[in-house]
């Protein structure tokens, strides 16, 4: 025993901690609040990559109160997700502030917690290779089951194990129902390699890999070695395989402050300067795509927004300088003077 819990394993602690007195108007208010730090921040849409019946019904009380001030993509745990399936509500449903997304499945453990499951082992352990939460044989039946039911499917992989374990239920799964665009998702799809990605490219996967990790966590990336940091949240060659790589911050782990982010792509530095797989950066101009357009794309909404374009969504942000006139290092520092949605100021920076 050596006091280390992670994973499934931390369930034993639900039997010995109270559930804390949390009300529907707490939950609500919730709501109000993290729209307004994320709306302040410059995010006008976010997806919530694990969506509780709970929460659900927060974001539609926060919006019946008119408190909502981000449009939100909701993917579903899989007791929303048997909710909405035995109702025959599908991925799609709703309006332009609160949508049904995807099912939300997880195959393995953290890249910050160092439990994602790899094919090599860890630096400074050599017989740990990371954990498994689910068997290939659960992937497969969870996610032909979304499939059928015309979901979407995101799957939390990190570990290049785990992403093999993914791509081999989509690729199985749209070889017995043929589908022309089901934009599977893979969250997080930390670690890549070439063949991971030409596998991606080919069945047309989202692949939604931290945006801020590279820079917020930087004193975690040494247990992994300089060389597999050269394919971890690899931007760079998500690009170059054609696949629309979309934006994530996968907050609380990780900071949801875009402009951080788009440093974080751009340098692959951390906050004491030390360079992470600089192989991975890309320009200012790509990583505002995939924070907005290709965002846009991961949850069928493209069409609606993500750009500045005639009948789109007024949704947009003011910066008090234009990212790609300050020095790569000091974007996160530039201010958010205004957020616009829906052509209705939500954040306004006070003098």
């Amino acid at each position: 025993m050596t006091g280390f819990v992670a994973e499934k394993a931390r369930a034993v602690f639900d039997e010995i901690a109270p559930e804390p007195q949390i009300t529907r108007g707490d939950q609500m208010a919730g709501v109000k609040r993290i729209s307004e730090l994320m709306t302040a921040a410059g995010l006008t849409s976010v997806h919530d990559a694990h969506t509780s019946e709970e929460f659900f019904v927060a974001y539609q009380d926060a919006l019946a109160a008119g408190e909502l001030r981000f449009r939100v993509y909701a993917m579903l745990g899989r007791e929303l997700f048997d909710a909405m399936k035995q109702a025959r509500i599908r991925t799609g449903f709703g309006n332009e502030w609160l949508r049904v997304g995807g099912l939300k499945l997880f195959a393995d453990g953290s890249c910050s917690e160092r439990t994602m499951r790899m094919s090599t082992p860890y630096a400074d352990q050599p017989d740990y290779f990371g954990i498994l939460t689910m068997s290939q044989q659960e992937l497969d039946e969870a996610i032909e089951d979304a499939h059928a039911h015309q979901f979407q499917v995101g799957v939390h992989a990190n570990g290049d194990v785990a992403i093999d374990m993914v791509l081999k239920s989509y690729e199985r799964v749209l070889k017995r129902r043929p589908h022309p665009d089901p934009r599977f998702r893979i969250e997080h799809c930390t670690l890549v390699n070439p063949a991971l990605l030409r596998r991606m490219a080919a069945i047309g996967a989202i692949p939604t890999p931290f945006y801020t990790y590279v820079h917020f966590h930087g004193n975690k990336w040494a247990a992994y070695g300089k060389q597999r940091l050269q394919w971890m949240f690899a931007h760079r060659s998500f690009l170059d395989y054609k696949i629309r790589v979309a934006a994530a911050s996968d907050y609380v782990p990780g900071p949801f402050e875009p402009l951080m982010a788009i440093q974080s792509m751009v340098t692959r530095k951390d906050f004491e300067g030390r360079v992470w797989g600089p192989n991975q950066r890309i320009q200012v101009s790509e990583a505002l795509r995939v924070c907005t357009m290709n965002g846009a794309y991961a949850s069928f909404e493209e069409t609606i927004k993500g750009s500045i374009t005639p009948a789109k969504l007024a949704d947009f942000v003011v910066l008090a300088k234009d990212p790609h006139d300050v020095a790569p290092d000091q974007i996160k520092h530039i201010p958010v003077v205004r957020t616009v949605v829906g052509g209705k100021t939500v954040h306004l920076k006070s003098s």
